[in-house]
């Protein structure tokens, strides 16, 4: 099981990667607390270790600003977190080889239904970013195939129910927050866990 930490906006939020090592962190590129702009990017880029892949978020961005946060060789993945339509997607699919991963924002058990030409789900909570869990039984209800990151308000005290559903990757960003700003021990106790699960 993979893990992402997502909202990575200070320095030190590397440096806790670093140590820690989770398989993907994220970089939010649309408006929000947790925003950081392309020269933030550059630098953190510059010193995050090679074998962390970087997601880029993206809400409704125009497709030549994603396109060029990927020329500019800042992220590895591409999130898209808004109502991008699948035509869009198709597009982008087109004009980049970098993997897209769909955001769907979960409010009820139709929502589980969705398909996408993204490469990856993720199944947020409707406000993401909010801390706020969807109704995780939704997701005995998943009729595709592709891999889903599972995001929404996961922390210490609900991530074994998180983990018990498998999901490819667990992406998790208020929940290893404290006053709004990375908790490296958050971080890692969640980290451990997830692997500590995964090797036994």
């Amino acid at each position: 099981m993979k893990i992402k930490t997502c909202g990575l906006f200070r320095q030190e939020d590397i440096t806790f990667a670093n140590i820690l090592q989770p398989d993907f962190i994220g970089f939010v590129f649309a408006p929000s607390k947790r925003e950081i702009h392309i020269s933030q990017a550059y630098e953190y880029k510059k010193h995050l270790v090679d074998s962390i892949q970087v997601v880029g978020v993206f809400v409704d961005s125009p497709k030549d600003r994603i396109l060029e946060i990927i020329q500019a060789g800042l992220i590895d993945i591409i999130q898209l977190h808004g109502n991008e339509s699948e035509e869009y997607i198709a597009e982008l699919k087109a004009l980049c080889n970098t993997p897209i991963i769909k955001a769907v924002r979960v409010q009820n058990i139709h929502d589980m239904h969705t398909t996408t030409l993204a490469d990856y789900i993720l199944y947020d909570s409707s406000s993401g970013g909010s801390g706020l869990c969807f109704d995780w039984r939704f997701l005995d209800e998943i009729h595709n195939t592709k891999p889903y990151f599972l995001a929404g308000g996961i922390n210490a005290n609900n991530l074994a129910q998180a983990i018990s559903h498998k999901p490819y990757a667990i992406d998790v960003s208020s929940g290893i927050e404290s006053q709004g700003i990375k908790d490296f021990e958050k971080m890692a106790h969640i980290i451990h866990t997830i692997r500590g699960n995964a090797h036994g």
